[in-house]
């Protein structure tokens, strides 16, 4: 009975948001998927507060989403601790690569996400790629703000290299928020003087806290997923409201990038954080980073985590471009 209510109120949100969106200006109309995908994650999201009350319907919400987009078949999952933190290990059934392993950062903007959440993402790294995949839960902002996120990061990191890979064997993913964490996890590595993953992949990072970027304009109407105000919010609880957000250890765009590992980027036409990537991947190329950015034409925000053709196409790049870099 809870699920038919849920699906029932879902479903009255679209179409009371989309008979709204049809108002707009044609110019300005997203297409029906688009409505719905926004509907349905307003519906999660609720507004742009980070109250107590509202942070637990977004986490809620995050969860429900984990639970409707379900693990693909083929695949097996093993629970985990590092120390405190939650970890767990999505391995495909079939034969897989035992020499090289995929760490997972998952997003949420810092202050949502679990591994509920991770295994939707993960699951689909682990079948596409035939490599092991380890997530795991970060502590969470604003309970727990920079820079507990990146502390748990690097834990895990050095579990990974005590059960015997070489850093050049783990290949670092990470979706939005995700995607900051993995370069501030190489960045800390780096002034550890320590050997960085083999690759990175990257889905809709969020790369720059200053939101410098043209697209946060460009892209206000038609983004499905975000707002300007909620990565304000975001920033706010992950760094202060008086950080400075030029900072590398929060925008990792304005690291000094040379000698960073191989880079996939993959970011949708329509995300407000579409500039993030462009901007990252003209520095890295810049900095001499074997650099590939991958833009999808009406896509959004973290969209190869829909059973999609695109999000399979994507997937599919990614695991080879993992290859490649073995």
């Amino acid at each position: 009975m809870a699920k038919i209510e849920v699906d029932r109120q879902i479903k009255a949100f679209v179409k009371e948001h989309i008979s709204k969106q049809e108002k707009l200006d044609e110019k300005e109309k997203m297409s029906p998927m688009m409505q719905a995908l926004k509907a349905i994650h307003t519906v999660a999201k609720g507004s742009n507060s980070l109250s107590e009350e509202d942070l637990k319907r977004q986490r809620t919400g995050m969860d429900l989403f984990s639970k409707l987009v379900t693990i693909p078949v083929g695949l097996s999952t093993k629970p985990l601790k590092i120390g405190n933190i939650p970890c767990e290990i999505c391995v495909p059934d079939n034969g897989h690569d035992h020499r090289h392993v995929i760490m997972y950062c998952h997003g949420g903007g810092y202050t949502c996400g679990s591994i509920n959440y991770a295994r939707v993402l993960a699951g689909k790294l682990a079948l596409h790629t035939s490599l092991s995949v380890y997530s795991f839960e970060y502590r969470l902002s604003p309970e727990n703000p920079y820079p507990a996120a990146i502390d748990d990061a690097v834990m895990v990191w050095d579990h990974l290299m005590m059960l015997g890979y070489g850093a050049e064997d783990v290949f670092l993913c990470g979706d939005s928020a995700g995607g900051n964490l993995a370069l501030e996890l190489c960045l800390r590595l780096r002034q550890a003087c320590r050997m960085l993953p083999g690759a990175l992949v990257l889905m809709s990072p969020w790369t720059d806290m200053t939101m410098s970027g043209i697209s946060y304009k460009e892209c206000a109407q038609i983004d499905p997923m975000l707002t300007a105000e909620y990565i304000e919010s975001c920033r706010k609880a992950y760094a202060g409201s008086h950080s400075d957000y030029t900072k590398p250890q929060f925008s990792p765009l304005f690291s000094d990038l040379k000698d960073y590992p191989p880079m996939l980027i993959q970011v949708g036409t329509n995300e407000i954080l579409r500039s993030d990537s462009e901007m990252l991947s003209e520095r890295a190329t810049d900095a001499g980073v074997p650099t590939k950015l991958e833009i999808y034409e009406e896509g959004w925000h973290v969209f190869q985590q829909m059973p999609l053709r695109r999000a399979s196409k994507a997937l599919g790049n990614a695991a080879d471009f993992l290859y490649e870099n073995m």
